[in-house]
């Protein structure tokens, strides 16, 4: 994979495992759903094409609650 570049990727998204667990559910969703957020794509799988998101910034990481308290943090 040679667009976007993972440099260009990790200035939006922090992290890479937060990013292949971004562009991995955006992948699925549009696999199910089929709806698109940007107006054409260079990629032809859905997951370059949530890459693609990613890189154009229509696509970020949703900010956690922090009252939630999942069973492994007590």
């Amino acid at each position: 994979m040679l667009t976007p570049s993972l440099d260009s990727l990790k200035d939006k998204i922090d992290s890479k495992y937060t990013l292949v667990t971004l562009a991995s559910k955006r992948a699925r969703e549009m696999q199910e759903e089929g709806n698109k957020l940007l107006i054409s794509y260079k990629s032809h799988k859905n997951v370059g094409k949530a890459l693609e998101e990613v890189a154009a910034g229509v696509l970020a990481k949703k900010k956690q609650d922090d009252s939630i308290v999942y069973e492994d943090e007590i």
